[in-house]
């Protein structure tokens, strides 16, 4: 128990420490929502990974769909490196960077407003964006607070508490340039983490061998024998479905794509997409790997008769000697802490820029109508910081009371949010950087789509899978962005065109 304490205080003071740090950096609303545009490719690279893998990955879905699909879950992982990192880096990094930069946007929401000359669109999708954000938090709360109370002994409901303050106290302080240095910290902790658990579980199964063969010696819910163990597992579009989810999810999430505001320059990207790549597969493909030997274990039976799905990974992890078990908890303590600051420093940015404070911009090109003196516009700007900082407790606070009272299992709290923001933001925000052609109203109609599937079908009982809503709602917004910008009044030619002169 010592060394668990001390290691986790030591962890905190790091984290604490890295904030006050970066204060200074925090004063300006360029600075503390986007570290001033000048974050490298390593501190970029680890602030996607980390804010990618959670709690949520490590305890709920590893567990969850380990138990489900066996050792064909690692696809999951690979699914998240190949597609959730690498193709969104190559697809996104460089335009992202061009054209946020270009057309002065510093949250996705001012993105849609400006880029398609709505600020309802911009009003809408922060609303969107708060909004769903909130059962995500709820759910990385949820994960990490489970792992806190198998390793300490903690009741969950003050884990939640410390969790929550801890990490609003570093994000308020320095803002994103703080979240992404922590990200660095907590991302190297990560990586050495889980090839550690993993030779540590494999080893006390008997070695790799003896675990594949405990595991193929399994029968599946049909009485097949080595589904287990097989490739593709027991259910192969069901595997599809939350590979898609979880790895195209990532190029329509607020805080995901953020990351490539922030990066200093095209050189760093191209280093950052090999860097994140690489992370990814080890966390990953790791964190999946591992939850496929959770049938070797005894799962929780939760009072419905169900097995508690958020159990299956502490009960892998509980067996292990103290320092490993202090070793998991700093683990998912960095993977949840990352995540917590990237989403609710999105958040409150997203509140503040895009609802409270909403700047009529130009574009380069086009002449303003008026401009405010220095002292003044250095009064609003640090003004809309402090807002940020309030709004980050709020958004906080309110996480926390649902996860005090989890509604669902990790797994579906992520299915709802990833389905509804990224079937609602992934086909406009990718599509508007590549196509001049995507209309206004386009957008309003796949804003409609993603948020109106997920609803619904979270009001009728989830007649769908959430996981597989979730990729119905994201893959479906590309059809419908196209269809109806063909029908639809295009933007202003000239408007447009100035928009794309950063790609020249």
């Amino acid at each position: 128990m010592f060394i668990k304490i001390f290691l986790t205080v030591v962890f905190l003071a790091i984290m604490i420490g890295v904030g006050i740090y970066s204060r200074k950096q925090a004063s300006s609303v360029e600075g503390f929502v986007l570290g001033g545009r000048s974050v490298g490719p390593w501190l970029t690279a680890f602030a996607f990974g980390t804010s990618y893998f959670s709690a949520v990955v490590f305890v709920g879905y590893a567990g969850q769909f380990g138990w489900k699909y066996g050792l064909s879950s690692t696809w999951i992982g690979i699914g998240n490196a190949v597609i959730g990192s690498l193709l969104a880096w190559l697809l996104l990094g460089k335009r992202t960077k061009l054209m946020t930069q270009h057309i002065e946007s510093r949250t996705m929401p001012d993105f849609f407003g400006t880029r398609f000359s709505s600020q309802g669109l911009r009003v809408v999708a922060s609303v969107i964006a708060f909004v769903f954000l909130i059962p995500y938090t709820a759910g990385v709360y949820k994960g990490i607070s489970t792992l806190f109370e198998m390793g300490f002994g903690i009741p969950y409901e003050y884990c939640v508490v410390i969790m929550a303050l801890l990490t609003a106290v570093y994000v308020i302080l320095g803002g994103y340039k703080a979240t992404a240095m922590n990200d660095f910290i907590q991302g190297i902790i990560m990586l050495f983490g889980i090839v550690a658990v993993i030779i540590a579980v494999l080893a006390s199964q008997g070695g790799l061998a003896e675990a594949v063969g405990k595991l193929g010696s399994m029968a599946g819910d049909d009485g097949q024998v080595g589904v287990f163990s097989s490739w593709f597992g027991p259910d192969p579009w069901g595997l599809l479905g939350v590979v898609i989810l979880t790895s195209l999810g990532t190029m329509g999430l607020p805080q995901m794509v953020g990351k490539f505001y922030s990066i200093t320059d095209e050189s760093a990207i191209r280093r950052g997409t090999i860097i994140s790549t690489v992370f990814a597969l080890i966390v990953a493909g790791g964190c999946y790997f591992l939850g496929g030997f959770g049938r070797l274990y005894d799962p929780v039976i939760a009072e419905n008769g169900k097995i508690a799905f958020d159990s299956i990974v502490p009960a892998m992890l509980v067996q292990l000697s103290p320092a490993l078990i202090a070793l998991v908890v700093l683990l998912v303590l960095s993977a949840s802490m990352s995540t917590l600051a990237s989403l609710v420093l999105t958040s409150s940015s997203t509140m503040t820029l895009d609802l409270i404070y909403r700047d009529k911009k130009s574009l380069p090109g086009e002449v303003e109508e008026g401009t405010i003196d220095d002292i003044v516009a250095e009064r609003i700007e640090r003004r809309k910081v402090v807002v940020m900082r309030v709004l980050i407790v709020f958004f906080i606070v309110i996480s926390l009371l649902i996860a005090l009272n989890p509604p669902t299992f990790i797994a579906q709290l992520m299915g709802i949010s990833w389905g509804a923001l990224a079937g609602a933001f992934l086909a406009p925000f990718m599509l508007g950087l590549y196509w001049r052609g995507v209309t206004t109203a386009s957008v309003w109609a796949c804003f409609a789509w993603g948020v109106g599937l997920t609803v619904v079908n979270m009001l009728l009982g989830n007649p769908i899978n959430p996981i597989n809503c979730g990729a119905i709602a994201m893959l479906g917004g590309f059809p419908v962005v196209w269809l109806v910008s063909l029908f639809t009044p295009k933007m202003e030619r000239a408007k447009v065109e100035r928009m794309f002169e950063c790609y020249k």
